[in-house]
């Protein structure tokens, strides 16, 4: 349902919104709080003051999709920001759906050959 390619990025307002809004109003809130264009593609993520439910706002190129969660047991562990919006990677939105607090959670420095170093490696060894 949501592609999450390498070009997809995950925007979160951090503060508490009212999840009685639909389309227009999270549309408004990405264009207003979070300083964004709603129909790039990218994941725009609000939650309720009890941090217990979120919406997602997606535009997938041909509509403009809302997807609600609701969490039964347990609260979500919501970034917070002077700026009231964050930035996450796809490993973090991942950890933060999965109920992980990402401020307990420590970053590692993480090396990735590049393409250029691949090829450059591999005519090497023949």
């Amino acid at each position: 349902m949501l592609g999450l390619g390498a070009a997809t990025r995950i925007f979160v307002a951090t503060g508490a919104t009212d999840m009685r809004l639909g389309f227009n109003g999270l549309y408004a809130l990405v264009v207003g709080q979070l300083k964004q264009d709603p129909q790039s593609g990218h994941l725009f993520l609000f939650a309720n003051k009890r941090r217990d439910r979120m919406k997602i706002l997606f535009f997938d190129n041909f509509s403009l999709w809302v997807c609600a969660r609701r969490m039964e047991k347990g609260r979500l562990h919501w970034p917070s920001s002077e700026e009231g919006r964050v930035q996450l990677t796809r490993e973090e939105f991942a950890l933060l759906i999965g109920g992980i607090d990402l401020s307990a959670t420590t970053k590692r420095k993480w090396y990735r050959r590049t393409v250029v170093e691949a090829v450059a490696s591999s005519q090497n060894v023949s």
